[in-house]
Protein backbone atom coordinates (compact mmCIF):
# COMPACT_ATOMS: atom_id res chain seq x y z
CA UNK A 1 0.00 0.00 0.00
CA UNK A 2 3.15 2.49 -0.36
CA UNK A 3 3.18 2.93 -3.74
CA UNK A 4 1.97 5.99 -5.21
CA UNK A 5 -1.34 6.97 -6.97
CA UNK A 6 -1.50 10.32 -8.06
CA UNK A 7 -4.45 10.90 -5.88
CA UNK A 8 -4.90 14.89 -5.32
CA UNK A 9 -4.46 16.76 -2.64
CA UNK A 10 -6.54 19.42 -0.90
CA UNK A 11 -7.12 22.80 -2.70
CA UNK A 12 -4.56 24.53 -0.91
CA UNK A 13 -1.40 22.75 -1.40
CA UNK A 14 -2.77 21.19 -4.91
CA UNK A 15 -0.40 18.13 -4.85
CA UNK A 16 -0.47 14.75 -5.31
CA UNK A 17 -1.32 12.47 -2.48
CA UNK A 18 0.44 8.92 -1.76
CA UNK A 19 -1.07 5.85 0.28
CA UNK A 20 0.66 7.00 2.96
CA UNK A 21 -1.43 10.70 2.99
CA UNK A 22 -4.93 9.36 2.63
CA UNK A 23 -3.99 6.66 5.18
CA UNK A 24 -3.77 9.10 7.78
CA UNK A 25 -7.98 9.27 7.10
CA UNK A 26 -8.66 5.69 7.68
CA UNK A 27 -8.96 5.02 11.59
CA UNK A 28 -11.50 7.50 11.96
CA UNK A 29 -13.35 5.23 10.04
CA UNK A 30 -12.65 1.96 11.74
CA UNK A 31 -15.66 -0.69 12.10
CA UNK A 32 -16.40 -1.49 15.82
CA UNK A 33 -15.51 -5.32 16.84
CA UNK A 34 -19.19 -5.77 18.43
CA UNK A 35 -22.62 -4.36 18.11
CA UNK A 36 -23.57 -2.77 21.79
CA UNK A 37 -26.57 -3.66 23.90
CA UNK A 38 -27.83 -1.94 26.85
CA UNK A 39 -27.53 -4.06 30.18
CA UNK A 40 -30.92 -4.25 30.85
CA UNK A 41 -31.74 -5.51 27.46
CA UNK A 42 -28.91 -7.70 26.47
CA UNK A 43 -28.72 -9.38 23.59
CA UNK A 44 -30.60 -12.97 22.88
CA UNK A 45 -31.29 -14.88 19.68
CA UNK A 46 -34.96 -15.35 20.99
CA UNK A 47 -35.20 -11.76 21.86
CA UNK A 48 -33.70 -10.93 18.34
CA UNK A 49 -36.24 -13.35 16.76
CA UNK A 50 -39.52 -11.56 18.50
CA UNK A 51 -38.61 -8.11 17.66
CA UNK A 52 -38.12 -9.36 14.25
CA UNK A 53 -41.32 -11.24 14.25
CA UNK A 54 -42.89 -8.30 15.40
CA UNK A 55 -40.86 -6.02 13.23
CA UNK A 56 -42.87 -7.50 10.39
CA UNK A 57 -46.58 -7.94 11.87
CA UNK A 58 -48.70 -5.70 10.52
CA UNK A 59 -51.12 -6.11 13.55
CA UNK A 60 -48.98 -3.90 15.20
CA UNK A 61 -51.26 -1.34 13.38
CA UNK A 62 -54.65 0.25 13.80
CA UNK A 63 -55.30 -1.32 10.51
CA UNK A 64 -53.69 -4.42 10.67
CA UNK A 65 -52.02 -3.38 7.05
CA UNK A 66 -49.00 -1.32 7.89
CA UNK A 67 -45.93 -2.98 9.90
CA UNK A 68 -42.52 -1.35 10.93
CA UNK A 69 -41.29 -2.88 7.74
CA UNK A 70 -43.75 -1.29 5.75
CA UNK A 71 -41.66 1.88 5.73
CA UNK A 72 -38.53 0.06 6.62
CA UNK A 73 -38.30 -2.51 4.19
CA UNK A 74 -35.37 -4.48 3.77
CA UNK A 75 -35.45 -4.78 -0.15
CA UNK A 76 -35.54 -0.91 -0.14
CA UNK A 77 -32.58 -0.65 2.22
CA UNK A 78 -34.59 -0.48 5.29
CA UNK A 79 -36.25 2.59 3.78
CA UNK A 80 -39.20 2.48 1.26
CA UNK A 81 -38.10 4.77 -1.48
CA UNK A 82 -40.85 7.26 -1.23
CA UNK A 83 -40.07 11.05 -1.05
CA UNK A 84 -41.94 11.30 2.17
CA UNK A 85 -43.65 8.08 4.26
CA UNK A 86 -46.86 7.00 3.94
CA UNK A 87 -49.16 6.39 6.92
CA UNK A 88 -52.86 5.45 8.18
CA UNK A 89 -54.68 5.67 5.36
CA UNK A 90 -52.95 6.22 3.04
CA UNK A 91 -52.17 9.66 4.73
CA UNK A 92 -48.49 11.10 3.10
CA UNK A 93 -46.45 12.06 6.02
CA UNK A 94 -44.07 15.57 6.20
CA UNK A 95 -40.90 13.48 6.25
CA UNK A 96 -38.92 11.10 4.14
CA UNK A 97 -38.44 7.28 6.09
CA UNK A 98 -35.11 7.50 7.58
CA UNK A 99 -33.11 3.97 7.00
CA UNK A 100 -32.34 2.06 9.92
CA UNK A 101 -28.76 0.81 9.34
CA UNK A 102 -26.41 0.62 12.27
CA UNK A 103 -28.97 2.58 15.00
CA UNK A 104 -27.15 0.26 17.86
CA UNK A 105 -24.55 3.26 18.10
CA UNK A 106 -27.31 6.10 17.71
CA UNK A 107 -27.57 8.80 20.30
CA UNK A 108 -30.60 10.08 18.89
CA UNK A 109 -33.82 9.09 17.13
CA UNK A 110 -35.79 10.14 14.67
CA UNK A 111 -34.99 13.17 12.49
CA UNK A 112 -35.86 15.62 14.66
CA UNK A 113 -33.75 13.83 17.21
CA UNK A 114 -37.08 13.46 20.02
CA UNK A 115 -36.19 9.97 21.28
CA UNK A 116 -33.14 9.08 22.93
CA UNK A 117 -32.70 5.09 22.69
CA UNK A 118 -34.29 2.42 20.44
CA UNK A 119 -36.57 1.22 23.03
CA UNK A 120 -38.12 4.63 23.27
CA UNK A 121 -38.52 5.07 19.80
CA UNK A 122 -39.61 1.71 19.49
CA UNK A 123 -43.34 2.57 20.02
CA UNK A 124 -43.93 5.84 18.99
CA UNK A 125 -44.78 5.29 15.09
CA UNK A 126 -47.24 2.72 16.48
CA UNK A 127 -49.00 4.33 18.61
CA UNK A 128 -49.12 7.80 16.34
CA UNK A 129 -52.59 8.41 14.39
CA UNK A 130 -50.78 9.35 11.63
CA UNK A 131 -48.55 6.56 11.59
CA UNK A 132 -49.73 3.00 12.65
CA UNK A 133 -52.46 4.13 14.42
CA UNK A 134 -52.69 1.83 17.35
CA UNK A 135 -52.63 2.79 20.94
CA UNK A 136 -50.57 0.55 22.85
CA UNK A 137 -53.22 -0.61 25.22
CA UNK A 138 -54.63 -2.13 22.19
CA UNK A 139 -51.15 -3.43 20.79
CA UNK A 140 -50.49 -5.56 23.96
CA UNK A 141 -54.33 -7.06 24.33
CA UNK A 142 -53.92 -7.63 20.68
CA UNK A 143 -50.46 -9.69 21.15
CA UNK A 144 -51.72 -11.10 24.21
CA UNK A 145 -55.19 -12.43 22.01
CA UNK A 146 -52.39 -14.17 19.46
CA UNK A 147 -51.70 -17.32 21.13
CA UNK A 148 -48.48 -18.51 19.09
CA UNK A 149 -46.62 -14.77 20.87
CA UNK A 150 -47.01 -16.25 24.51
CA UNK A 151 -44.00 -18.90 23.94
CA UNK A 152 -42.01 -16.25 22.01
CA UNK A 153 -42.33 -13.87 24.75
CA UNK A 154 -41.88 -16.18 27.86
CA UNK A 155 -38.55 -17.18 26.03
CA UNK A 156 -37.43 -14.15 25.03
CA UNK A 157 -38.04 -12.10 28.33
CA UNK A 158 -38.69 -14.91 31.43
CA UNK A 159 -40.78 -13.47 34.02
CA UNK A 160 -41.75 -10.26 32.00
CA UNK A 161 -45.48 -10.29 30.27
CA UNK A 162 -46.29 -9.30 27.49
CA UNK A 163 -46.51 -5.52 27.73
CA UNK A 164 -45.50 -2.07 25.95
CA UNK A 165 -41.97 -2.48 27.75
CA UNK A 166 -41.30 -5.92 26.29
CA UNK A 167 -42.78 -5.08 22.90
CA UNK A 168 -40.46 -2.12 22.86
CA UNK A 169 -37.10 -3.41 23.75
CA UNK A 170 -37.72 -6.97 21.23
CA UNK A 171 -38.34 -4.40 18.39
CA UNK A 172 -35.05 -2.50 19.85
CA UNK A 173 -32.80 -5.77 20.01
CA UNK A 174 -33.72 -6.78 16.17
CA UNK A 175 -33.07 -2.82 15.23
CA UNK A 176 -29.53 -3.28 16.79
CA UNK A 177 -29.25 -6.47 14.49
CA UNK A 178 -29.64 -4.23 11.47
CA UNK A 179 -26.01 -3.67 10.53
CA UNK A 180 -24.65 -2.89 7.24
CA UNK A 181 -21.59 -5.48 6.13
CA UNK A 182 -18.68 -4.82 4.70
CA UNK A 183 -18.42 -2.18 1.30
CA UNK A 184 -15.78 -1.87 -1.05
CA UNK A 185 -14.67 0.97 1.44
CA UNK A 186 -13.77 -1.48 4.41
CA UNK A 187 -12.09 -4.01 1.98
CA UNK A 188 -9.93 -0.76 0.78
CA UNK A 189 -9.02 0.02 4.13
CA UNK A 190 -8.03 -3.79 5.38
CA UNK A 191 -5.77 -3.31 2.26
CA UNK A 192 -7.31 -4.67 -1.41
CA UNK A 193 -6.28 -1.52 -3.43
CA UNK A 194 -8.16 -2.57 -5.83
CA UNK A 195 -11.56 -2.63 -3.94
CA UNK A 196 -12.04 0.90 -5.28
CA UNK A 197 -11.02 3.13 -8.19
CA UNK A 198 -8.45 5.75 -8.61
CA UNK A 199 -11.55 8.15 -8.97
CA UNK A 200 -13.04 6.92 -5.74
CA UNK A 201 -10.01 7.33 -3.81
CA UNK A 202 -9.18 10.90 -4.59
CA UNK A 203 -13.69 11.55 -3.74
CA UNK A 204 -12.22 9.95 0.08
CA UNK A 205 -9.49 12.48 -0.33
CA UNK A 206 -11.97 15.19 -1.24
CA UNK A 207 -14.67 14.06 1.35
CA UNK A 208 -11.71 14.82 4.17
CA UNK A 209 -10.46 17.91 2.87
CA UNK A 210 -11.74 20.21 0.68
CA UNK A 211 -15.62 19.02 0.15
CA UNK A 212 -15.42 18.87 4.13
CA UNK A 213 -18.19 16.36 4.43
CA UNK A 214 -16.38 14.61 6.98
CA UNK A 215 -17.25 17.77 8.93
CA UNK A 216 -20.90 15.84 9.83
CA UNK A 217 -20.49 12.96 7.93
CA UNK A 218 -17.76 11.17 10.54
CA UNK A 219 -17.06 7.91 12.01
CA UNK A 220 -17.52 4.69 10.18
CA UNK A 221 -20.93 5.34 10.22
CA UNK A 222 -20.50 8.59 8.58
CA UNK A 223 -22.92 10.13 10.43
CA UNK A 224 -21.74 12.62 13.89
CA UNK A 225 -25.72 11.67 15.00
CA UNK A 226 -25.79 15.82 15.19
CA UNK A 227 -28.57 17.85 13.90
CA UNK A 228 -27.88 20.83 11.25
CA UNK A 229 -29.63 23.63 8.89
CA UNK A 230 -27.87 22.31 5.56
CA UNK A 231 -29.52 25.43 3.67
CA UNK A 232 -33.07 23.64 2.41
CA UNK A 233 -35.75 25.42 1.44
CA UNK A 234 -39.10 24.49 4.26
CA UNK A 235 -41.05 25.46 7.07
CA UNK A 236 -40.08 22.30 9.15
CA UNK A 237 -38.05 23.32 11.64
CA UNK A 238 -36.70 20.07 12.55
CA UNK A 239 -34.87 19.80 15.99
CA UNK A 240 -36.56 23.21 16.31
CA UNK A 241 -40.00 21.67 17.59
CA UNK A 242 -38.08 19.92 20.38
CA UNK A 243 -36.25 23.21 21.00
CA UNK A 244 -38.41 25.99 21.18
CA UNK A 245 -36.59 29.26 21.61
CA UNK A 246 -33.10 28.28 20.61
CA UNK A 247 -31.96 29.81 17.35
CA UNK A 248 -29.39 27.60 16.41
CA UNK A 249 -31.61 24.99 16.54
CA UNK A 250 -34.20 25.59 14.08
CA UNK A 251 -34.13 24.06 11.12
CA UNK A 252 -31.52 21.56 12.04
CA UNK A 253 -31.87 17.85 10.86
CA UNK A 254 -29.75 14.62 11.82
CA UNK A 255 -27.46 13.57 10.20
CA UNK A 256 -28.44 10.15 8.07
CA UNK A 257 -25.58 7.50 7.65
CA UNK A 258 -24.03 7.36 4.33
CA UNK A 259 -23.36 4.12 4.10
CA UNK A 260 -25.66 2.42 1.36
CA UNK A 261 -26.70 5.80 0.24
CA UNK A 262 -27.00 5.19 -3.41
CA UNK A 263 -29.45 2.77 -2.35
CA UNK A 264 -31.51 5.67 -0.65
CA UNK A 265 -33.36 8.17 -3.08
CA UNK A 266 -34.50 10.48 -2.67
CA UNK A 267 -32.59 12.50 -0.29
CA UNK A 268 -32.91 14.91 2.43
CA UNK A 269 -35.69 14.70 5.50
CA UNK A 270 -38.36 16.20 2.59
CA UNK A 271 -36.89 13.92 0.00
CA UNK A 272 -37.06 16.78 -2.51
CA UNK A 273 -33.51 16.11 -3.80
CA UNK A 274 -33.76 12.94 -6.10
CA UNK A 275 -29.81 12.08 -6.90
CA UNK A 276 -26.95 12.51 -5.27
CA UNK A 277 -25.89 14.22 -8.03
CA UNK A 278 -28.15 17.00 -6.85
CA UNK A 279 -27.05 16.32 -3.07
CA UNK A 280 -23.36 17.18 -3.78
CA UNK A 281 -24.82 20.14 -6.24
CA UNK A 282 -26.42 21.45 -3.53
CA UNK A 283 -23.71 21.66 -1.22
CA UNK A 284 -21.37 22.84 -3.51
CA UNK A 285 -23.03 25.57 -4.10
CA UNK A 286 -23.37 26.12 -0.25
CA UNK A 287 -27.03 25.72 -0.05
CA UNK A 288 -30.15 27.60 -0.99
CA UNK A 289 -31.36 29.82 2.16
CA UNK A 290 -29.52 31.75 4.59
CA UNK A 291 -30.51 31.90 8.10
CA UNK A 292 -29.26 32.27 11.29
CA UNK A 293 -29.68 28.45 12.23
CA UNK A 294 -27.76 27.46 9.32
CA UNK A 295 -24.28 25.53 9.71
CA UNK A 296 -21.11 27.27 9.41
CA UNK A 297 -19.76 24.44 7.73
CA UNK A 298 -22.41 25.34 4.65
CA UNK A 299 -20.81 27.52 2.22
CA UNK A 300 -19.75 26.71 -1.45
CA UNK A 301 -17.56 24.94 -1.98
CA UNK A 302 -15.82 25.65 -5.13
CA UNK A 303 -15.75 22.10 -6.29
CA UNK A 304 -14.94 21.16 -10.26
CA UNK A 305 -17.25 18.80 -12.24
CA UNK A 306 -14.55 16.22 -11.96
CA UNK A 307 -14.10 17.12 -7.96
CA UNK A 308 -18.22 16.05 -8.00
CA UNK A 309 -17.88 13.28 -10.07
CA UNK A 310 -15.20 11.74 -7.83
CA UNK A 311 -16.88 12.15 -4.58
CA UNK A 312 -19.90 10.38 -5.96
CA UNK A 313 -17.38 7.82 -6.77
CA UNK A 314 -16.47 7.36 -3.39
CA UNK A 315 -20.07 7.63 -2.23
CA UNK A 316 -20.94 4.19 -4.29
CA UNK A 317 -17.91 2.61 -2.39
CA UNK A 318 -20.02 2.63 0.84
CA UNK A 319 -22.19 0.22 -0.77
CA UNK A 320 -22.28 -2.93 0.73
CA UNK A 321 -23.34 -6.59 -0.19
CA UNK A 322 -25.85 -7.75 2.63
CA UNK A 323 -27.18 -11.05 3.37
CA UNK A 324 -31.33 -11.63 1.91
CA UNK A 325 -33.63 -10.92 4.94
CA UNK A 326 -36.08 -13.78 4.89
CA UNK A 327 -39.56 -12.74 6.64
CA UNK A 328 -40.77 -14.53 9.78
CA UNK A 329 -43.85 -16.97 9.68
CA UNK A 330 -46.24 -14.72 12.18
CA UNK A 331 -47.75 -16.11 15.37
CA UNK A 332 -51.35 -17.25 14.95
Amino acid sequence: MGCSLGVPGDAESGQQKDSSDYQQYFPKYTRPAAIPFPTDNLFTEERAQLGKTLFFDPRLSGSNWISCATCHNPALSWGDGLPKAIGHGMTELTRRTPAIWNLAWATSLFWDGRTASLEEQALGPIAAQAEMNLSLDKMVAKLKGIPQYGPLFASAYANEPISEKTVAKALATFERTVISGKAPFDRWMEGDESAVSAAAKQGFVLFNTKANCVACHSGWRLTDDSFHDVGLAGEDRGRGTQLEGIEEAQFTFKTPTLRNVERRAPYMHDGATPTLEAVIDLYNRGGDVRRPSLSPQIKPLHLTAKEEQDLLAFLHTLTSVDAPVTVPTLPQ
